[in-house]
C-alpha cells in the first residue's frame, strides 16, 4: 500500500457553530492521505495510472466552499465519503481538517479532527 499526501491545504470559509464565524469567515486547512496502489504508474510514468491530486484538490476545495457547516467533523466525513467514492483507486483514506481562531475562550493555535474511512 502506497501513501499520496495532500497537506496543509488552506481555504478561506464561513463554517462555525456560532452565527458570527459564518458571517466573518476564517481559515480552514486540510490534510489528506490517500492509500492507493500506484505501481503501475510509477513504473510507466502515466498520470491516468494514479490519483491526479489536482483533481483532488479542486473537489475538496468545492466541498469547502459549496456549504457552510457548523461542525468541522461534519465538513471532514464529507470529504472523506467524497474521495472514497469519486475517486475509485483510493482504498482507505486519512483527513484531517484544521481551524484556526477557534472562539472557545482561551489560547489555541487550532482544533482540529481526523476521519479515517476505508473502501470494504
Amino acid at each position: 500500500m502506497n501513501i499520496i499526501r495532500i497537506k496543509n491545504a488552506s481555504f478561506y470559509a464561513y463554517h462555525g457553530a456560532m452565527k458570527e464565524e459564518q458571517f466573518i469567515g476564517g481559515k480552514f486547512e486540510a490534510d489528506v492521505d490517500l492509500y492507493t496502489e500506484f505501481e503501475e504508474a510509477a513504473k510507466t510514468d502515466d498520470l491516468k495510472l494514479t490519483i491526479n491530486y489536482d483533481e483532488v484538490y479542486k473537489f475538496i476545495n468545492k466541498l469547502v466552499h459549496e456549504k457552510k457547516y457548523h461542525l468541522i467533523e461534519t465538513l471532514a466525513t464529507l470529504i472523506a465519503g467524497g474521495i472514497l467514492k469519486n475517486f475509485p483507486k483510493v482504498s482507505k483514506i486519512a483527513v484531517r481538517v484544521r481551524k484556526h481562531h477557534v472562539p472557545v475562550g482561551g489560547v489555541l493555535d487550532y482544533v482540529e479532527v481526523e476521519v479515517i474511512k476505508e473502501n470494504v
